[in-house]
């Protein structure tokens, strides 16, 4: 039975996802069917740096593998070695099933493997470490993989084969004759022969799967012991949608990869729909990165009305371990929060409250040793009236609800609604239709003291922490909010500002493009093979990227605001370093093909530089091409014109260098890709005398 369940993993295996395909070269079967070899080519899809793959010039590597079945004497070899590179690397593989001496219903495996790398392109520890990261997953990964497939026959009515017995013609033979019996051919490893040497002995109750291209997750962290401490329990299925979701990511996405945890979230959002996570998840990706929601917690603080008048805080954790997080709404008065502060600054303090939230449920699950994913909100209503339905409060309430929904899926575990007032119904009309139905379902809603009695507060919340003012013993210091006084009140110009300045304190500079005026940024290498790493986002019109060298030093840019070289606006800067007199190939060289980039777009590269000296970094603004055919331009050219006021660009950049001695060791660093926009649009550069990438992403 183990054996027809290894079986079903060819010729693809949806539960490995960097196995692609797999064709049959060769296959024999003897007369009496007791021996079946089968040769299979495999064509696999390591998890390696693109940039090794590029080197390498190969995008998948090829294994033949061997299985060969004795059912007279119930084993199975099977051998497997390296087809691509193999005059320059030698893997070798063997695994052996066979039935257990002692008791018939066992079945034992053993596993040994070889590695000899004699050259690399430079890179042999780089692929030495990829060979045992995809061993070790191998190991891992057999066991629950044909367990899945044994299960899989189980749910077919198949839970016996008969044992293999021979025909009557060979019967009568092995009676009178003593002819030896064939047997599986051997495999020998000469230990002598490797750089690294792998075995692998167990005795299974079922069976454990033997040589499979299994594919492990960034740090290979996915074996039992990882799930079931930090994600706690996941299906065969459910764990492979968030292996192949996160190495999609991987490829497709330039930036920080969110944690497993919370790539299960949006999976378990969508009901473990790889597409639609997918499509949801890049756009909460996309949105993180526009807003800098990574950095909030490091680089925001909030301003001291919110300090002194938002009713909620953080208060020690449920039954669940989950994290509790007091809202004292009926007390808060968000009229004045609104007037004080504007829509943006409440939704970013959301924003670090769920930051916060994250942060907690990690340190939890470590706390308490087991994944705690979500956290409790307890909102007590006593207070609320018609004032907290003034109309821009419940508008910027819905805006928060909304995107809190669509970034952090499944991250309420309970919501405790307390000594809910008669005006709760019309509030939570209002609100209810923007909360998914999944979140509802989470809502325990309370009147009056109802929450006092049996299944109330003492259900879920342990009694020596309920706060003070809900009758408990426990002091809670959460702000009691009150009415914010209106000298406070901002304007709403003061407001539309103040919105800007919130959203703009990022690593990220702003830079304004005039046509005829590009902005510049210089960047000094002084040692060759530098890595120059890029990121921008084309806020407004459309711009040309160049990328310049020049052996000596440009001027600089003159101080006043209205020369030639540097130009100041409220969006941003404009700074010119390439003197008029310089002459392109004489003075400086153009090191990339121009890149045009159009508004919305997202753009993340690297250039690993040739010659130490001085690099200029150039966003140009692009002029519409005429129609080739006539002198008029097209229609899309003038609509196009129409949204870029004044001739005028804006881009938000992010820029870095990387020394040498940095990334040697991390290939990773070099890689350039997608942000992960649910709709890809990518384009391409690179020069003969440096390796560069650079992606779009709309």
């Amino acid at each position: 039975l183990p054996l027809q369940a290894y079986e079903r993993r060819f010729p693809t295996c949806p539960l490995i996802p960097m196995f692609v395909a797999s064709d049959t070269v060769n296959e024999y079967k003897s007369e009496d069917e007791a021996i079946h070899v089968i040769e299979r080519r495999c064509k696999l899809d390591i998890d390696a740096p693109r940039l090794l793959k590029k080197i390498a010039g190969v995008d998948y590597v090829y294994f033949v593998q061997k299985n060969s079945l004795n059912r007279r004497e119930r084993t199975l070899h099977i051998e497997a070695y390296n087809e691509t590179f193999s005059n320059r690397v030698i893997i070798n593989e063997h695994c052996c099933y066979t039935v257990h001496p002692e008791n018939e219903d066992w079945t034992c495996f053993e596993q040994s493997a070889s590695l000899d790398i004699k050259s690399f392109f430079g890179f042999e520890s780089t692929v030495e470490k990829i060979a045992m990261k995809q061993y070790t997953s191998n190991i891992k990964k057999g066991k629950e993989i044909i367990e899945y497939y044994l299960k899989q026959l189980e749910e077919e009515g198949i839970t016996f084969v008969p044992r293999w017995t021979p025909p009557v013609a060979c019967k009568l033979e092995s009676s009178t004759s003593h002819t030896r019996r064939p047997v599986s051919p051997a495999i020998n490893i000469p230990d002598s022969a490797t750089k690294e040497g792998l075995n692998n002995k167990e005795i299974l109750n079922t069976s454990s799967s033997p040589s499979e291209p299994t594919a492990g997750t960034p740090d290979d962290k996915l074996d039992a012991d990882y799930i079931k401490r930090y994600l706690g329990d996941l299906t065969p299925m459910q764990e492979s949608c968030l292996i192949r979701l996160r190495q999609w990511l991987q490829e497709t996405h330039k930036g920080k990869i969110p944690k497993d945890e919370h790539i299960l979230r949006f999976l378990r959002a969508r009901d473990f729909n790889i597409d639609k996570a997918r499509e949801i998840l890049c756009q909460s990706l996309t949105w993180r990165k526009q807003h800098q929601v990574d950095y909030i917690l490091d680089t925001w603080n909030p301003p001291q009305v919110l300090q002194d008048y938002y009713a909620g805080g953080w208060h020690h954790h449920d039954k669940d371990g989950r994290p509790l997080y007091v809202l004292r709404l009926g007390q808060m008065d968000t009229k004045g929060l609104v007037r004080a502060l504007g829509e943006e600054a409440l939704l970013r303090y959301v924003l670090s409250i769920n930051e916060e939230g994250l942060r907690r449920c990690e340190e939890n699950t470590k706390v308490f040793g087991r994944p705690i994913s979500s956290w409790t909100c307890l909102v007590d209503l006593e207070g609320l009236n018609m004032r907290h339905l003034w109309r821009p409060g419940v508008k910027a309430l819905l805006r928060i609800i909304e995107v809190v929904e669509a970034n952090y899926p499944e991250t309420l575990g309970r919501l405790l609604i307390l000594r809910a007032p008669r005006v709760f119904p019309v509030l939570w009309t209002l609100v209810s239709p923007f909360i998914d139905d999944n979140t509802r379902k989470k809502f325990l809603i309370y009147a009056g003291n109802d929450y006092q009695g049996p299944g109330g507060l003492l259900d879920y919340i342990d009694k020596e922490i309920i706060p003070d003012f809900l009758g408990g013993e426990c002091m809670c210091e959460v702000p009691e909010g009150g009415l914010v006084p209106k000298s406070l009140y901002r304007t709403a110009e003061e407001l539309e500002n103040e919105d800007v300045k919130l959203w703009t304190e990022t690593i990220y500079q702003s830079a304004s493009v005039f046509k005829g005026a590009p902005h510049e940024v210089l960047i000094q290498i002084v040692d060759a093979s530098s890595v120059i790493t890029w990121d921008f986002d084309v806020c407004k019109g459309d711009i040309v990227f160049n990328i310049f060298h020049s052996k000596r030093a440009p001027q600089p840019p003159k101080k006043d605001s209205l020369g030639a070289h540097s130009i100041t606006s409220p969006g941003g800067n404009n700074v010119q370093l390439i003197d008029k007199v310089w002459q392109l190939g004489c003075d400086y060289s153009m090191v990339e093909s121009p890149l045009i980039c159009k508004e919305g777009e997202s753009v993340q590269g690297s250039h690993v530089t040739r010659w130490p000296g001085f690099y200029i970094l150039q966003w140009k603004f692009h002029s519409m091409p005429a129609c080739a055919a006539t002198n008029l331009p097209r229609v899309d050219d003038v609509l196009a014109s129409l949204q870029v006021s004044s001739h005028k660009c804006k881009v938000m950049y992010y820029t870095e260098v990387i020394g040498s001695e940095d990334f040697r060791g991390s290939m990773t660093s070099l890689e350039s890709s997608h942000s992960g926009f649910s709709q890809l649009s990518a384009a391409t550069t690179s020069s003969s005398q440096s390796h560069s990438s650079s992606m779009i992403s709309r």
